[in-house]
């Protein structure tokens, strides 16, 4: 889109919003200072969303954005010269120019986009008891468990591994084993007990509601290969940025999976970017819809960690946007840190809602020339109420306008649209297929079974003992993101390298083997997510 007034065309450091008396622009330099888009439903957030997406990708900034509706997928496609368009392009003096975005669809049930997975050690205890909406006592039995396993090298990976281990320490007084020392599953349970009281009462909710997650679709969210978030930092051949839907009316359906996916998301963001300080343009912007769920009943430990990633974030060159329906579904303290502003309007028809039309109204720097209570029960469909940072970092007063039609198509694509983005994506075939790696599972069976005993106490393999505890007390056994434990890495890496060494030189081949490996994983290993329960060692 191009305009006869140079006051309304995109630029390359700000981005055209919409105009009224004043233009409204998006300076690129502040748009990592997070923001804030409202209004009730049926009055155009998504079509303010897709157009700040378009602005974003043109000035070759990757977008990421749940699509609640399907609505948003049409930023895939060609724009329609529709007489509505057409008719607000020329009030606003714009030259209509239809476009497209390149598009990447994602999905946690791998129906409409490719699959979207994480781990359970990745997810961590703090996020997935939010998952599980537990109490703080049960919280309290998971990051015991947690503990556990990353103490015996036991990769938590997908749902089994986590309910194997959680049934493994249950307190031996109450487990109908073999018991006794040669129970091998003994050892667990003792160093879940040396933790505090883990009681079986605790233990069987905990399974009560990972089949409740189970039966919403977390065993296809918890496997391998976990999602590679660089994925969605990418850029087309004409250096825009690509525009990743992740696809969640299905997921909405359960909105505390949605909510706390997102959350992983942005944390894993948060851990794994480097530091970046102020840039000419975000890295990378996160559009967080239907936001309110993410607040609605969480915990204060959570709270502080959601206010911690939001405020720092920013210093990783990401952006983050919500979208709701109300600013008062936001907390103050997250409000506070969201300096881009997009209002449009409330409808006040109970007291209750004329109290929230005062503080939306209250969270704008006020105009002289503007009743901003009254102007947001007055704006009809399109029109916003909008406050951007200035150069100086300030808001800027607020200004009614009215938003700049997209580029793109306006509104869902067909499924044979769809499938033909999907198989020119450039992430086609790598998160298709799952993978079933040996974890926790996997190693408890063997355990059960005694196959793991007699491997490690054999005449043959004796010394292998004696290596094992060398590494390990070298590297520690948890390592690789916690995947692999240190007895799976020496047989798959070392075994075969230094089978026709004599034993002298043993130790020194296991270094060269396994150093190389460790050198870019150790760090990973050592600190979870920062939502994940861990602190740095």
């Amino acid at each position: 889109m191009t305009a006869s007034n140079d006051s309304a065309a995109d630029t390359s450091d700000r981005i055209f919003i919409g105009k009224g008396e004043q233009s409204a622009w998006l300076p690129l330099a502040l748009a990592n200072r997070h923001g804030l888009v409202t209004g009730a439903t049926g009055t155009g957030k998504t079509v303010t969303l897709q157009v700040m997406a378009e602005g974003f990708a043109r000035a070759g900034v990757p977008v990421f954005a749940a699509d609640i509706k399907g609505d948003l997928s049409g930023i895939s496609e060609i724009g329609e010269s529709k007489d509505f368009i057409l008719k607000r392009a020329a009030e606003m003096d714009l030259t209509f120019q239809p476009d497209r975005f390149s598009t990447v669809f994602w999905d946690v049930f791998g129906e409409q986009g490719h699959p979207v997975r994480a781990t359970v050690t990745e997810m961590g205890p703090l996020l997935l008891s939010r998952m599980l909406d537990l109490n703080d006592v049960q919280e309290g039995v998971l990051n015991v468990a947690f503990r556990v396993a990353d103490d015996n090298g036991l990769a938590l990976i997908d749902m089994k591994d986590l309910r194997a281990l959680l049934d493994a320490i249950v307190p031996e007084s109450i487990k109908r084993s073999a018991g006794g020392d040669d129970d091998p599953l003994a050892p667990l349970r003792k160093a879940a007990l040396g933790f505090g009281n883990v009681t079986r009462a605790s233990i069987g909710t905990i399974q009560r509601q990972l089949l409740v997650l189970e039966n919403q679709g977390g065993t296809k969210f918890f496997a391998e290969p976990a999602l590679s978030l660089k994925d969605f930092m990418r850029t087309d051949r004409d250096g825009r940025g690509m525009v990743n839907i992740l696809v969640a009316d299905k997921l909405l359906q359960s909105p505390r999976l949605y909510a706390t996916f997102l959350l992983w998301m942005l944390s894993e963001l948060f851990e794994e970017l480097p530091e970046a300080g102020d840039l000419p343009k975000p890295k990378l912007v996160f559009f967080f819809d239907e936001a309110h769920l993410l607040f609605n009943d969480a915990p204060k430990a959570l709270m502080d960690k959601i206010e911690q990633v939001v405020r720092l974030i920013r210093s990783k060159g990401v952006g983050v946007y919500f979208v709701t329906q109300n600013p008062i579904d936001v907390p103050d303290r997250v409000l506070g840190q969201l300096g881009n502003r997009v209002q449009h309007a409330l409808r006040a028809f109970t007291p209750h809602d004329q109290k929230s039309v005062q503080a939306a109204a209250q969270t704008f720097r006020p105009n002289p020339k503007l009743d901003t209570a009254k102007v947001i029960m007055e704006l009809g469909k399109g029109e916003a109420l909008v406050s951007f940072l200035e150069g100086n970092g300030t808001p800027a007063m607020v200004e009614r306008v009215m938003v700049r039609p997209p580029l793109a198509r306006i509104g869902p694509i067909t499924p044979e649209e769809r499938k033909a983005i999907m198989d020119a994506s450039p992430v086609k075939g790598k998160y298709e297929t799952a993978i079933d790696a040996e974890s926790a599972y996997e190693i408890l069976q063997k355990r059960v079974a005694g196959t793991a005993a007699t491997a490690d106490s054999s005449a043959d393999g004796g010394i292998w003992g004696h290596v094992r505890a060398i590494v390990a007390a070298i590297f520690g056994t948890n390592v690789h993101r916690g995947r692999l434990s240190t007895g799976q890495l020496i047989a798959r890496n070392v075994t075969r390298s230094v089978t026709d060494k004599v034993v002298g030189g043993m130790v020194a081949d296991v270094g060269k083997s396994i150093g190389g490996q460790l050198g870019g994983s150790i760090g990973r290993s050592l600190v979870r997510g920062a939502l994940g329960g861990l602190l740095r060692r």
